[in-house]
């Protein structure tokens, strides 16, 4: 629904929204799950709604509601034929289609045999169709991964819709792409089917859609007839909405000086607490003062003095919140608070709710704000000690995101927009990008112990890799985010996407490291390649030296790192035992501390097997 508000008229046919993935064993078996997951009316659905609806009814709620919420697709993930029958007979009243959700590769899909992981089955996806397509008054469509190539798919694909699926949503990523190792969508794999499949397929693409300009791109690559963003559509819900005409930004949308812009945080979050004001709370939203317009003179705060009439010294006037409108608690003459209206306020509690709505909240604002509290961490730490059902934490989170919002578009405009230049230059730094010019004049960012070529390398999203230490990558090209990342990183008042770091880049960073099994089924090159990124830790094949088992290897890093640790603490492990040097000590001992060469690689210690695990430069009576 905040997406929606984001469309005009005209577009808002054109979006088809999709519920969450329900389960359809659960929703047939109890009122309350559909209570929470799925609440077309104002009571609860105990039986199956008769279909069509009577167009005359009056308890209509928000699910599938035909003013607000429509086109609208009920999403299942199922693994029994009869069951999933049962569970869209409930919902088919209330949308205009019932999908099978196919792609889901989380644990908990394999642990319970449904999304994904019923790719081998499909006999049974077939039979999970098929019952929908012949005894519903709705279509059935299906959303699936690609699987390892591409006639693999195609006959997956021409599998599903000879079961009757009316539409085919292609996530062009395989069951195994997730979390760190998502990478990028295949759009190759979605213009192979539609080459291959009947001209009258309807294909819908999804993946790799991070904002609006991805769009276009995705439907020309692909040739699909529609575009789905999930993720994408999570931090930025207006991804599918046309920025406004030069001048006519109002308080939604905030525009650079080199005209790049984005839909502002602080609108779209004061929007989603009017939604779940008018339609979930069922009471109007506080009055607010109006939104910061770029350019508008600032609101002075009385701070003068005044003399109470209660005979107190005189004092400053208790600022005015500029958000509500209302002075902030009375103070005692000390200037704090009463002690009990302190512990009132700190035993303060809130009803528990189970309204999915409500509970939903936290992670929403957390995915839509994440640029903003990473770099305001008051406004993060209140949005985490927000509860389901406390609406009135939620208003402070808003009146933060307000305030900091303001701060920011005063202060870029006060620079000219120097702030957010530092801010970036700042972010590169910690994150170990260093800005160079080449002898051409090029610009050139070097970040992992790699030079990534800004300009002029880029080729089909690879960029080149250079060594620049001993202990470097091999010079080929690898897929990187660093471009995406500065082609898409707005100002953190502005909702963008997260782009995760690829595969290769989260092996270089630390934040990922392969397991034995997933080093085996690369191939010798790509093997090489994750090996000289840092996946060595659980390298099982061509890691450790020549001559060397892998335990004799694993255990001489093990060493390795034990020995660093312990000079770096000041003790020193010899041949012949162990040493505690103390600082001023003199003699035979302080022979024994010269500079121990920790730095010994594994192929070094094998050689020297016999030898002491550190070497001391000391003279041999010094043990």
């Amino acid at each position: 629904m905040l997406t929606r508000t984001y469309m005009t008229p005209e577009s808002n046919k054109k979006l088809v929204a999709y519920t969450p993935m329900l389960h359809s064993r659960l929703m047939t078996e109890t009122t309350k799950f559909r209570d929470n997951h799925f609440r077309p009316l104002c009571k609860s659905l105990d039986t199956k709604p008769p279909f069509p609806l009577s167009a005359e009814r009056s308890d209509l709620h928000l699910d599938g509601n035909p003013s607000i919420d429509r086109p609208l697709f009920v999403q299942f993930c199922a693994n029994d034929p009869q069951v999933l029958l049962d569970a869209a007979e409930y919902v088919a009243p209330f949308c205009d289609a019932v999908d099978l959700n196919l792609g889901c590769p989380q644990g908990i899909a394999k642990k319970g045999a449904y999304g994904s992981f019923l790719q081998e089955n499909q006999e049974l996806i077939y039979r999970l169709i098929n019952i929908l397509h012949l005894n519903l008054a709705v279509p059935v469509t299906a959303k699936i991964r690609i699987l390892e190539n591409k006639e693999r798919t195609l006959e997956y694909a021409k599998r599903v819709l000879s079961a009757g699926a009316s539409v085919l949503t292609v996530h062009g990523r395989v069951r195994e792409a997730k979390g760190h190792k998502t990478g990028l969508a295949d759009w190759s794999y979605i213009r192979y089917l539609r080459e291959n499949l009947p001209k009258e397929t309807v294909i819908f693409a999804n993946g790799n859609v991070l904002v609006r300009g991805d769009i276009g791109k995705c439907l020309q690559a692909t040739g699909a007839d529609a575009v789905m963003s999930a993720e994408g559509n999570l931090y930025d819900p207006a991804v599918f909405a046309e920025p406004p005409a030069v001048g006519e930004e109002g308080t939604f949308y905030w525009r650079a000086k080199d005209g790049r812009g984005g839909f502002r945080m602080d609108d779209a979050m004061r929007r989603y607490m009017d939604i779940l004001y008018k339609y979930v709370l069922k009471k109007p939203a506080p009055v607010r003062r109006p939104l910061y317009i770029p350019g508008q003179a600032a609101v002075e705060a009385l701070t003068e003095t005044t003399t109470e009439d209660n005979g107190e010294p005189p004092r400053k006037r208790v600022k005015i919140d500029t958000y509500t409108a209302e002075p902030a608690p009375a103070a005692t003459t000390n200037g704090t608070l009463k002690n009990q209206e302190k512990k009132q306020e700190k035993k303060k509690k809130f009803e528990r709710t189970s309204n999915p709505n409500l509970v939903a909240m936290q992670a929403h604002c957390f995915h839509m704000l994440r640029a903003l509290v990473n770099k305001h961490h008051n406004v993060r730490d209140a949005l985490a000690r927000s509860r389901a059902g406390d609406i009135e934490a939620y208003e402070e989170v808003l009146r933060l995101v307000e305030s900091v919002c303001e701060g920011g578009m005063r202060e870029y405009e006060a620079t000219g927009g120097e702030s957010w230049e530092r801010e970036v230059e700042e972010m590169e730094r910690k994150n170990g990008v260093v800005k160079t010019d080449n002898a051409n004049g090029e610009a050139e960012v070097e970040t992992f112990e790699t030079t990534l070529t800004k300009e002029g390398d880029l080729e089909d999203g690879k960029l080149t890799t250079e060594p620049v230490s001993e202990v470097s990558q091999p010079n080929e090209a690898y897929e990187t985010s660093v471009q995406a990342v500065r082609e898409c990183r707005r100002p953190w008042w502005v909702m963008q996407p997260y782009i995760r770091p690829l595969p290769l880049e989260a092996v270089l960073k630390g934040s990922l490291t392969l397991s034995k099994k997933e080093m085996a089924n690369l191939s010798p090159e790509e093997r090489e390649k994750a090996a000289a990124m840092g996946a060595y830790k659980n390298m099982d094949i061509g890691t450790q030296p020549q001559g060397v088992s892998k335990k004799e290897a694993k255990r001489l890093r093990k060493e390795e790192a034990k020995a660093a640790a312990k000079a770096k603490n000041g003790k020193v492990e010899g041949a012949f035992g162990k040493e505690n040097v103390k600082e001023g000590e003199t003699g035979e001992k302080e022979a024994v501390a010269q500079q121990p060469a920790v730095n010994v690689t594994v192929e070094k210690k094998v050689e020297e097997k016999v030898e002491s695990t550190i070497k001391v430069s000391a003279p041999e009576t010094a043990a």
